[in-house]
């Protein structure tokens, strides 16, 4: 059909900085690390992080996550305001302009409506952000499990107790073998928990001592404390390359990722039937989640000129999509749905809420302008 492409990356101005109030205006060409870096030195910072370095308001119109929402949330809570272009030019404050109270009771939730809209009613040209302290003292490990069970339920177990962890990273073991030999770090290839606490030094102290229990008790194994920020580095830097690492399994082959979420006390269950479903399709597909907050990723890499194999990737994704659903969850935590996920939204909301959803685009983009076809 045809179409424009807006790049925004060269509006890149940090408009306003709060540090009283912990908030931050920014355009949509800050990344995250440009922002951390602006704040280095004032005690704060801003936590969500999907990996890359991504546009701020392009985390924001993804509804973006990552590895610290279990204890920062995803973008959607860290998100105050938004302004926003509509498809006929109009200019909307979603909060109303100027506007960066914590919490409010006024209206409907515009900002939340746009988190998440991945381009489909409007263009983000600013947002405003939730910024957080940064903790006194940091503390992160590994831990090995004799299986994929043992350590999601070691996952839920830390959480029922209470144990306030910053991060709570899963890798299976055909994960861990492909980050190791990529990033060059040698770990046991085993299912494998990648654990971070904050606080301060007295209370990560206790932290560790019950998470440590709580690791023993499901037959973990290997916990030795990262404290220094060079060590801890190297760590969350490879849990970063796994998308890289998984193609390097097939040189040559392309990657497919996708992703759903379930209630914790689900994901033991979902998480061993999915990786027993990729065995028996005989899928090359490492996993890996931020099972904190029940959502996962299986990292699927083909041959796309195999026409066979990619219409098993395609079946698996479906399947996957509605075990999920099955267990009370969600089609997508993260990457959202695209163009690959639109059947799954409709069994996921229902006719009603899909129809909703169409009314809502419709009053805002009535000529279908703005990434047509996406999400509906």
């Amino acid at each position: 059909q045809g179409g424009v492409c807006f790049d925004l990356s060269r509006m890149d101005a940090i408009a306003e900085l709060s540090l009283e109030d912990f908030s931050v205006t920014v355009e949509p060409g800050v990344t995250r690390k440009a922002l951390n870096s602006h704040l280095r030195g004032t005690g704060l910072w801003f936590p969500v992080d999907p990996g890359a370095d991504a546009s701020l308001c392009g985390m924001a119109a993804t509804g973006a996550s990552g590895t610290n929402a279990v204890r920062y949330g995803t973008m959607r809570p860290n998100v105050l305001n938004l302004r926003v272009v509509l498809p006929d030019g109009r200019l909307l404050h979603t909060a109303g302009p100027g506007r960066q109270a914590r919490k409010r009771a006024a209206g409907y939730d515009l900002t939340s409506l746009f988190v998440g809209s991945e381009g489909t009613l409007g263009f983000l040209t600013q947002a405003t952000l939730r910024l957080h302290p940064l903790p006194e003292a940091i503390a992160a490990t590994t831990a090995t499990f004799p299986s994929v069970r043992a350590a999601v339920s070691c996952t839920v177990q830390v959480l029922q107790a209470a144990v306030p962890v910053a991060r709570i990273e899963f890798l299976d073991e055909v994960m861990v073998g492909a980050c190791s030999r990529f990033s060059g770090l040698e770990l046991p290839v085993a299912a494998t928990l990648l654990l971070e606490l904050h606080g301060s030094p007295h209370g990560l102290a206790e932290q560790q001592r019950q998470a440590e229990e709580i690791v023993r008790l499901n037959g973990g194994s290997g916990l030795a404390w990262a404290e220094e920020p060079e060590e801890r580095g190297r760590l969350w830097a490879m849990r970063h390359s796994a998308w890289y690492a998984a193609l390097a399994l097939r040189p040559g082959c392309q990657g497919y990722s996708t992703d759903v979420c379930v209630p914790i006390s689900r994901l033991p269950d979902v998480v061993v039937e999915t990786k027993q479903d990729l065995q028996d399709s005989g899928l090359t597909g490492p996993m890996v989640g931020h099972v904190g907050d029940g959502n996962f990723h299986c990292l699927l890499v083909f041959d796309p000129q195999d026409p066979a194999e990619a219409q098993r990737v395609h079946a698996f994704a479906q399947r996957l999509g509605r075990r999920a659903l099955a267990a009370g969850g969600t089609c997508t935590g993260e990457h959202g749905v695209g163009l690959g996920k639109r059947a799954l939204l409709l069994e996921e909301l229902g006719q009603e809420g899909l129809d909703t959803l169409r009314r809502i685009k419709a009053a805002l983009d009535p000529h279908n302008l703005m990434n047509p076809g996406k999400v509906l």
